[in-house]
């Protein structure tokens, strides 16, 4: 065979598959670049059909407002048209959160908020990341600023209200390498030190943001303070031109006020009053910060009007307002309880289970505790237990929310057992009162037990219930007492006696000297304590209108002590009783009194009989420096009515009031009571419902 043939007919065969080969590429080719062209036709019109629902988007959305009434629908909208687009995620997420008032309402809110912020910058980084002195390339840019703005403002707020600070570091980091230059609702280092303080007695074991302990925590938040008056510097060179040439002094008390939020929690006075002035004078003053500031200096006159103004003010949103709560401890120690009262039930019915609801309930409990109205005050208590609060706007968090609710509980059960105390002077000799007694003593035990695990574990109570007067404490120091009252002596002696030496808040140091005595009476070393105590009844700078409190825990601790050295201590209990008479039925000091009354029937001498069982000293001696009361038994009709007062020299200590009754044994428990200006709120409110019911309509 020829070699030759044989070779061009192989290569004909192949040259003829090659052929085949391309054919088919080509083909293969052809119809790739086909179905590219066609997908990009389609994905050019999908984008030309998605800018311009975007274009009607934006359109539509107009001067809408993050806070406009009708966001909600124009969100949904907007999602339907495009629900890769931010915007309908925005205003339906801003919506939910202007009108969010408890934990689910800030959840479903930050999902639509989380998910818009995330679709914003994938879609919108470069655009948030722009910086420019140029006004016509910031004005390009500048709607996507101001909704990132409010977008990562709302978000921050849900996760701070919903107490989850890890998310909340979270989204302030985005908005760290976002770095607006001018940004309206966020202050992200202000923010951020806002957090680190708010969760400062926590660790980085808990929350990776944080440092080691509390000190450390602070000196943190006071670097990022400094970190934002850095950033407004550098934001003013180039908003200047954009904004206004005062751009950084518009922005700087911001800052100021943090720093006076963190110097007021150091006791550092004299710092924060710097701060304060430069707020003052910057007018951007605030008041209810600025009260509490006084009242950590027992500055209590210029606390309250600060607090008065404070109460007129609104936030704009559903936060608790601490004036109010505030307010309740000052009427504490000036012994106005039943002011405090009668606005904290306004408050509750005016503003509902919105946040503040439970703050405000302890309020209303801790006035009616020191009102003495005991049943009712543990209502209140308890309808706060059972509340779930959220803490908005606030460094008050849950730990301050329990414990001070585990304390009031605690006093109410203290109170309970001089209740029983007071009316069965003979208590030991009763086998009910001591069935009585034996449960509540449990359960008082129970109690302190309870607090005080809870307590141990709370890095803090050195910097806030131990320093008396401390601007993150939400109890008085009268509580503090019952809190450490019985526990470790000799611990407490030494701290309050260095606390006298130490605390450079010159009004302070006398609370810590009457703990320092109280303590002394623990140790039976009466002569010690009595001249405290006489130093402190004589101090010139004690306020007779808001140290009322105050002044009873000194004449109860003298009158404790002139027991025990068999001292006349006759005037000094008229004193106490004048001062703040419902401390008296629970103190287990007995008063004298001298009667004046008119029973006549079995029943009226019934209800006089229960009154001389009481730890009351009645005398008939018009000699005797006494208590002067005055029971008249009357009849309106066929409802028996008694009118009472008592006076010391003339001067009223329970003015002329008038209840009626049906019950003689009930009113024979109650009367007691009365005698030391101790309301009943029960019976006001069925009073006034009666009334009600009898008007016209």
């Amino acid at each position: 065979m020829n070699y030759t043939v044989l070779l061009g007919n192989h290569l004909l065969n192949e040259s003829m598959e090659m052929a085949l080969f391309m054919k088919k590429t080509n083909r293969r080719l052809l119809a790739s670049f086909i179905f590219l062209f066609t997908i990009l036709n389609i994905h050019h019109a999908y984008s030309q059909s998605k800018e311009s629902l975007r274009y009607e988007i934006d359109a539509k959305r107009g001067g809408m407002t993050y806070t406009s009434k009708d966001a909600l629908p124009r969100g949904r909208e907007f999602k339907r048209l495009d629900s890769s687009y931010y915007v309908g995620w925005m205003f339906e997420g801003t919506y939910k959160y202007e009108h969010a008032a408890d934990f689910i309402g800030f959840r479903m809110a930050a999902e639509q908020l989380e998910k818009a912020s995330l679709l914003m910058e994938k879609d919108f980084k470069g655009a948030l990341r722009t910086r420019t002195s140029d006004v016509m390339e910031y004005i390009k840019n500048m709607q996507r600023h101001r909704d990132w703005d409010y977008i990562a403002y709302a978000l921050m707020q849900c996760y701070s209200n919903m107490e989850m600070p890890d998310k909340v570091w979270n989204i302030l980091q985005r908005c760290k390498k976002n770095d607006l230059q001018d940004e309206i609702y966020l202050d992200t280092y202000n923010y951020l030190a806002w957090t680190v303080h708010r969760n400062r007695f926590y660790t980085s074991s808990k929350y990776g943001f944080l440092k080691n302990s509390i000190e450390a925590n602070e000196q943190y938040a006071n670097k990022l303070l400094d970190s934002c008056a850095l950033k407004i510097k550098r934001d003013g060179q180039l908003n200047k031109t954009i904004f206004s040439a005062n751009y950084e002094t518009e922005k700087m008390p911001a800052v100021w006020h943090y720093k006076s939020i963190l110097y007021s929690y150091q006791l550092n006075i004299e710092s924060g009053g710097f701060y304060y002035e430069k707020l003052r004078k910057a007018g951007a003053f605030p008041e209810n910060n600025y009260a509490t500031f006084c009242a950590i200096q027992c500055k209590f006159a210029e606390a309250e009007t600060n607090y008065n103004i404070a109460k007129q003010q609104d936030a704009g949103d559903k936060r608790m307002k601490e004036a109010y709560y505030y307010a309740s401890v000052l009427n504490t120690y000036k012994n106005e309880n039943k002011v405090g009262i009668e606005e904290l039930k306004d408050l509750i019915k005016a503003n509902g289970s919105t946040p503040g609801f439970g703050w405000y309930n302890l309020a209303l409990a801790r006035n009616l505790l020191y009102d003495g109205q005991i049943d009712i005050a543990q209502r209140y208590a308890m309808r706060a237990a059972q509340f779930k609060e959220i803490h908005i706007g606030t460094t008050l968090g849950q730990s301050h929310y329990d414990f001070t609710t585990s304390l009031l509980q605690l006093m109410l059960k203290m109170k309970e057992i001089e209740h029983v105390k007071f009316l069965n002077k003979d208590w030991w000799f009763s086998p009910t009162a001591i069935s009585q007694l034996a449960r509540l003593t449990v359960e008082k035990y129970t109690l302190q037990f309870l607090i005080i695990n809870q307590f141990a574990m709370n890095p803090e109570r050195d910097q806030v219930i131990y320093k008396l007067f401390s601007t993150e404490s939400t109890v008085s120091f009268d509580e503090v007492w019952h809190l450490i009252e019985g526990f470790s002596t000799n611990y407490f002696l030494e701290k309050f006696e260095k606390a006298v030496q130490d605390d450079k808040r010159i009004h302070v140091k006398r609370y810590y000297q009457l703990f320092v005595a109280k303590l002394l009476l623990k140790k039976e070393e009466y002569e010690k304590a009595s001249a405290i105590l006489e130093q402190l009844l004589n101090e010139p700078k004690v306020d007779n209108t808001y140290e009322k409190l105050f002044k009873a825990r000194v004449f109860e601790a003298m009158i404790q002590c002139s027991e025990e050295l068999k001292e006349d201590n006759s005037e000094l209990k008229t004193y106490f009783v004048n001062t703040y008479p419902q401390l008296v039925p629970y103190s287990g000091i007995a008063i004298a009194m001298r009667l004046h009354s008119n029973e006549k029937s079995i029943e009226e001498k019934s209800i006089i009989e229960a009154l001389k069982k009481t730890n009351i000293q009645l005398t008939n001696d018009l000699s005797a420096d006494a208590i002067d009361v005055n029971i008249l038994f009357t009849k309106k009709g066929s409802v028996s009515v008694i009118q009472y007062e008592t006076k010391w020299n003339q001067q009223v200590i329970t003015p002329l009031t008038e209840i009626s009754y049906k019950d003689a044994s009930s009113v024979a428990k109650q009367l007691p009571f009365y005698l030391f200006n101790i309301g009943n709120d029960d019976l006001q409110i069925g009073a006034k419902k009666e009334k009600e019911a009898k008007e016209p309509i």
